[in-house]
């Protein structure tokens, strides 16, 4: 039995969720896979994982075995970089990901410019509006707007991002600027990646304290750049981060309302897993990008 081929089985398995995924991705008959698995439990002399027609479920001793396959196959992911030379000269693949339009808009032309510069490095940039998992999808960095839960992570700190109210200036004019946010709740509204009402917070000037306004809008779209277009075309007052709209602001055909109302910006950061010493691949990227991205992010304040 090929152990360290047995522990990326298990491992596929449990991250795919299903032995045909897990048979798929490897691109091995199920059966093998499956096969495989049963040589591993018999080896171990114990049960990982529970099969049944809708989901496997890992036992506690698989649990256990599955965190610290996970480790191990770090390590020998670091002893592979090091042979390879990736600790001593920028090289090797790196798999970045980002929110959809903040990636188009401002990581790609930072990627384009980075592979110019380091020819031995290669690209994978996953552009999604759902936060990968950094282990579980091989991430090597990530892009995240927000504030950061307590983890393991490492994070660095590129700059801000604030929310806004905005609209064209003919819906302005036809029916008039909002002073408050709860006038919201009778004027047109649009609302992206939401159920069909939404809660908009927003902080009162004199208290400083948040509040929220419920919006039944008049369209609902799933994306930030649909929303924008939509309240370009006078169809409602939306609410996004400033780079969603910062052109058309620029431009004047949009325009921020409730200021004083705004809540706080929130933190942009660049994150990667905390990992010991960083491949020097990941370490000029950081460098790289970090002092563009805060260029970048101060001239939307």
């Amino acid at each position: 039995m090929d152990r360290l081929e047995a522990m990326s089985i298990v491992l596929t398995t449990v991250e795919k969720g299903s032995l045909t995924a897990a048979a798929k991705a490897l691109n091995m008959p199920l059966p093998t896979i499956s096969r495989k698995l049963s040589e591993l439990e018999a080896y171990l002399g114990t049960k990982l994982l529970q099969r049944s027609t809708r989901k496997l479920t890992l036992t506690d001793a698989g649990q256990n075995y599955v965190d610290g396959v996970k480790r191990i196959m770090e390590e020998i992911e670091a002893v592979e970089r090091a042979a390879s030379g990736e600790y001593t000269t920028p090289r090797g693949e790196l798999v970045l990901t980002a929110p959809v339009l903040f990636g188009q808009m401002y990581i790609l032309p930072i990627v384009t410019d980075f592979l110019a510069a380091y020819p031995e490095i290669n690209v994978r940039l996953l552009l999604s509006d759902r936060n990968l998992h950094l282990y579980d999808d091989h991430v090597d960095m990530a892009v995240r707007l927000g504030a950061l839960p307590d983890s393991s992570m490492i994070a660095t700190r590129v700059g801000h991002m604030d929310t806004l109210v905005c609209a064209s200036p003919e819906l302005i004019a036809a029916h008039g600027i909002p002073k408050h946010p709860q006038q919201l709740e009778k004027l047109p509204c649009i609302i992206f990646a939401g159920p069909a009402t939404a809660t908009w917070s927003f902080c009162d000037p004199a208290t400083r304290r948040e509040f929220g306004v419920n919006i039944v809008p008049r369209l609902s779209v799933t994306s930030a750049a649909a929303a924008v277009e939509a309240a370009l075309r006078r169809t409602g007052l939306t609410r996004v981060y400033r780079y969603h709209c910062a052109d058309a602001l620029q431009a004047g055909t949009l325009v921020q309302v409730l200021k004083e109302y705004d809540v706080a910006p929130i933190p942009v950061h660049l994150v990667h897993a905390a990992q010991g010493q960083l491949p020097l691949k990941m370490r000029v990227f950081l460098d790289f990008a970090a002092s563009q991205l805060r260029l970048a992010l101060s001239k939307l304040a």
